[in-house]
């Protein structure tokens, strides 16, 4: 880094200029066709939403609209090398910054920012995504439930060095977020190999050629038992930050839940009908934001739940990992039996009770759990695998970041 440090001295050593982002770019929000026009959709320009901000650098939508839907509505074509921020979002979204590879369009809840020459577009990625508390305290709003809109971002201030310190401040950062996107790519791949080998020892066809006296179909409410928690009054403090771990529902992301991100006191407990669960339990999302409906997780400490999710506590016939194996990849399925619509509906105590999964003995149960743990442990273990080594790679990218973005500003 000394040939920036070189720079620095040479060209901006009393420090760098501070400018509303309005003042070097244009900023446009886009919006959304008519979802339900087909004639809109599955078209080839490509449009994305704001929850695709989490893809850092966007190389491809998830979504693609009609030159129909295009006209539809006023959405407007991005070059490739904008920088996007959400203005809105579910969860952590608002704030989010990504930069796009490819010419598209976008949702109403994204600003595209369209930098000028005196402005290199990864360079303001960089600063941007390292100022997502301070975006979240501007926006409108609590700070907590708000937005941000296109005023706040084109009044937003960035140190601007001059091009040649941009350039080589991304040259350096750009390493970091290479080596990280590597192994995202590589972590995708092993989760494949995981979801290939799990479906293929969890079939029918494959567990009764390796169990000759046959494989039973069996009602989880035939040899569990299945209970939901409870949430205590939010707004009463004396019910909150204690020492009784308390899971929500989108903490079934974890997958396997060492610790929960809110504790309750023993007063809370007893506000609700909240229940302790043991270590070893299977727990499901009956309902939750975005994907998280039917998402499976399993647990390794005594904890309680919200009322969003079910506990499966399994008799001594059947291994607690095989079940949490087995159900997640159930996924689609538990979600198609959920009460409503199959998108927007929930599932309930009853659903999953009556849900049926194959019971070899439980010697095959062990094995086929030992075998999956190997490989979910590469792909899910936060303290060991790919996990591991990506949240290393992440915390060094971001402690880079905040010292080369760290400008004085000039007087």
């Amino acid at each position: 880094m000394s040939r920036l440090a070189d720079l620095i001295n040479e060209l901006c050593p009393d420090g760098v200029e501070y400018k509303n982002i309005g003042s070097f770019a244009d900023c446009v929000a886009g919006a959304t066709p008519k979802t339900t026009d087909p004639t809109f959709w599955d078209g080839d320009i490509p449009w994305m939403s704001s929850g695709e901000v989490n893809k850092g650098t966007v190389y491809s939508t998830d979504r693609f609209i009609t030159k129909a839907g295009y006209d539809s509505c006023s959405t407007k074509m991005v070059p490739p090398g904008a920088v996007v921020i959400a203005l809105a979002g579910q969860g952590k979204t608002r704030g989010t910054v990504a930069r796009t590879r490819i010419e598209l369009c976008t949702n109403q809840s994204l600003c595209s920012i369209l930098p000028q020459e005196c402005v290199n577009s990864d360079f303001l990625y960089h600063f941007l995504a390292g100022e997502y508390d301070n975006l979240r305290a501007v926006s409108s709003g609590d700070g907590t439930r708000g937005g941000l809109n296109l005023k706040m971002i084109r009044a937003y201030k960035v140190p601007v060095p001059p091009l040649e310190v941009q350039r080589e401040i991304v040259k350096i950062l750009d390493q970091f977020t290479t080596l990280e996107a590597e192994l995202e790519a590589e972590l995708e791949v092993r989760r494949r190999q995981y979801e290939y080998y799990r479906n293929q020892l969890l079939s029918y066809d494959a567990l009764v050629s390796r169990c000759p006296n046959g494989v039973q179909y069996k009602s989880i409410g035939s040899f569990s038992k299945c209970v939901a928690g409870a949430t205590p009054n939010s707004k009463n403090p004396s019910l909150w930050d204690g020492d009784i771990p308390w899971m929500s529902s989108g903490e079934v992301n974890k997958k396997t839940v060492y610790s929960t991100n809110r504790f309750i006191t023993q007063l809370g407990f007893d506000s609700c009908s909240t229940k302790m669960v043991p270590a070893g339990a299977v727990v499901i999302a009956l309902a939750g934001q975005g994907k998280t409906r039917g998402t499976v997780a399993r647990i390794r400490i005594e904890l309680c739940t919200n009322q969003s999710l079910c506990a499966i506590i399994t008799d001594k016939t059947v291994d607690s990992d095989y079940l949490f194996h087995y159900l997640s990849g159930q996924y689609d399925n538990l979600r198609a039996v959920s009460s409503g619509d199959g998108t927007r509906g929930g599932l309930n105590l009853k659903m999953i009770r009556a849900y049926k999964v194959p019971v070899p003995p439980i010697e095959e149960q062990r094995r086929i759990a030992d075998v999956l743990d190997r490989f979910d442990a590469l792909v899910n273990d936060i303290s060991s695998g790919l996990p591991a080594e990506i949240a290393a790679r992440r915390a060094q990218y971001e402690y880079y970041r905040d010292r080369l973005l760290s400008f004085p500003e000039k007087k």
